[in-house]
C-alpha cells in the first residue's frame, strides 16, 4: 500500500542512533553527520518504489557526499515477514550497487519510530546543526521512474541547506511502501 509521509516540521531535531552496518561495524549519527548537512534515508531492498529509483538515489547521495553532506540509509522493516530486507540481503545489495555510505539495520524499529519514518523511501534532510529542513521526495518518480530529466528535488534541497542552513518552503512528500512494522 502506498503511503506518503507528513510535511516537513522545520527545525525538528534529529535523533541519535547506533546501528549495525552491512560491513559489521556499528555506526552512530555522529559518525555520518556532515559538516554542511546530513541526509538520513529510510529504504529497503524489496520496495518497488526504492527499486525503481535506486540508481537516482545513489547518484544523488554520492554527489551530495562530495559537498560535505553526510549520508546514511536505514532499513527498518520486519524481516520475519520480509526476509529480503534482512542484513545479509542488505549487504549483498550494498555491495552490488556500490553504496558509498553506510546501510544500517534497525532491527528494533526504534530509530524509524523516533524519526517518524512512514515509507520507503523516506528522506530526512538536516542542516549542519541537526535541524530538519527537508522531508520531501527524491524527484517526480513514483512506483516507476519519472522522466530522465526530472528535477533533482532532494539533491537541490540538500545543496540549498548546505549553503543557507534552510530548506525550501515548498516540498512535495515522498511516496512509497509503508514501513513493515512488527506485530505488537
Amino acid at each position: 500500500m502506498a503511503v506518503s509521509p507528513p510535511i516537513c516540521q522545520f527545525d525538528a531535531p534529529w535523533h541519535d542512533f547506533e546501528l549495525p552496518a552491512t560491513d559489521g561495524t556499528l555506526v552512530r549519527l555522529q559518525d555520518i553527520a556532515g559538516p554542511r548537512g546530513t541526509l538520513i534515508m529510510f529504504i529497503c531492498n524489496h520496495c518497488p518504489y526504492v527499486q525503481s529509483v535506486l540508481d537516482r538515489i545513489l547518484r544523488d547521495a554520492h554527489d551530495l557526499m562530495r559537498h560535505d553532506i553526510g549520508v546514511v540509509a536505514i532499513s527498518s522493516n520486519d524481516v520475519n515477514e520480509y526476509p529480503q530486507d534482512g542484513p545479509a540481503e542488505m549487504a549483498r545489495l550494498a555491495k552490488a550497487a556500490e553504496f558509498r555510505f553506510p546501510y544500517l539495520y534497525d532491527e528494533s524499529q526504534a530509530v524509524a519510530r523516533a524519526y517518524g519514518a512512514a515509507c520507503t523511501p523516506d528522506f530526512f534532510g538536516y542542516n549542519a546543526v541537526g535541524g530538519l529542513q527537508y522531508r520531501g521526495r527524491l524527484d517526480a518518480s513514483g512506483r516507476t521512474p519519472g522522466p530522465s530529466d526530472a528535477k533533482r528535488e532532494l539533491y537541490d534541497a540538500m545543496l540549498q541547506i548546505a549553503e543557507t542552513g534552510h530548506g525550501p518552503e515548498k516540498q512535495i512528500p515522498s511516496m512509497g511502501c509503508s514501513i513493515k512494522w512488527k506485530a505488537s
